[in-house]
């Protein structure tokens, strides 16, 4: 092929793949967040309504009242355990530590390559739990609270964003990726319900108008 032509065809290739990739089907998340299904916005809704709704107390609050992050196997500790299951091509040593591979953070569709920039977000915060009714609890109970792998309870997301959530429900906080809201408030519910944790009003108020939405 005559080399006019050739570098035609390079340009073209090259223009296409840019036309591709501006349209997001080259550039799409390297990994992503593996949270348990969590129940459908019919569902949330029928759980919603059927929690108790009572003013939040935080008297005795203490995080180390929440054992974390406890061995699930092997060598392998919760967090471990979370990064593994919500990053793609996590290679990790004979501590579980991850020591490569890629996490997208479904709350601001960021994706980082190195572990140290992702937390495990707890969904529901362990101060909230508490204030919600985890006061009352036994330590196993809130132990089992804080490590749960099976409720849509755990997640890998970026650091400085799960630090800027702190403790706060969703009617103060939400992610900044709106397509990730409906799972959020589902998540948040399914968890409340199945632990009996209350909610504030304006926490009832803020869930019911996302989930209307949803």
């Amino acid at each position: 092929m005559p080399k006019f032509y050739a570098r035609r065809r390079l340009g073209f290739l090259a223009a296409f793949t840019g036309l591709i990739a501006s349209a997001g089907l080259l550039n799409g998340p390297a990994a992503s967040a593996a949270l348990p299904t969590p129940v459908s916005a019919a569902t949330a809704r029928t759980y919603l309504s059927s929690l108790t709704v009572a003013s939040e107390d935080r008297t005795g609050y203490d995080r180390d009242l929440f054992p974390h992050w406890i061995t699930q196997s092997g060598t392998c500790n919760t967090r471990e355990t979370i990064l593994k299951r919500d990053g793609e091509d996590v290679v990790t040593n004979s501590s579980c530590a991850a020591t490569s591979g890629t996490w997208y953070s479904p709350y601001d569709g960021a994706t980082w390559s190195a572990s140290s920039d992702v937390d495990i977000d707890h969904m529901v915060p362990l101060a909230e739990a508490w204030d919600s009714g985890a006061d009352s609890w036994t330590t196993s109970r809130r132990q089992s609270f804080a490590n749960d792998l099976t409720r849509p309870q755990l997640l890998a997301v970026t650091d400085n964003v799960n630090q800027s959530k702190g403790d706060q429900d969703p009617a103060t906080w939400m992610p900044s990726r709106s397509a990730y809201r409906c799972t959020y408030v589902r998540a948040w519910v399914q968890v409340k319900y199945y632990y009996d944790l209350s909610v504030d009003s304006a926490e009832k108020s803020a869930l019911q108008g996302y989930l209307a939405n949803c």
